[in-house]
């Protein structure tokens, strides 16, 4: 029987690591988050940071399921754009590689008529 000593950390191996928003694009949502929350639109919101994906969740009422998604996932950078908003029955609003263009379908809720 022989004792073997645990094997070294190797400089290739390190933890998973999260996809997370950038500070720029945390300004890009809150301002838009604020506009939203001074029209009485939206009143509370999430953020999750996974593997895969970072997620912007923004709420009417905090018990509620979230009325959109903004997503960010890296992986889809070569293909349809890393950054995409999503309805609340899953339905992919936008999507894009610009996150500035992206939110704009949120915006336009923004507008309305004057009398």
């Amino acid at each position: 029987m022989s004792i073997e000593p645990p094997s070294p950390v190797s400089a290739f191996e390190h933890q998973p690591e999260q996809v997370a928003f950038h500070r720029t694009e945390l300004s890009l949502i809150l301002s838009l988050y604020g506009r939203m929350v001074a029209a009485g639109e939206w009143r509370d919101y999430g953020i999750s940071h996974l593997r895969d994906v970072a997620v912007f969740s923004v709420f009417r009422r905090t018990a509620e399921i979230p009325l959109y998604r903004i997503e960010k996932r890296p992986k889809l950078r070569n293909r349809q754009g890393m950054y995409a908003v999503v309805g609340t029955g899953g339905q992919i609003l936008r999507r894009g590689h610009d996150l500035k263009a992206v939110l704009r379908v949120l915006e336009r809720k923004l507008i309305r008529s004057v009398d």
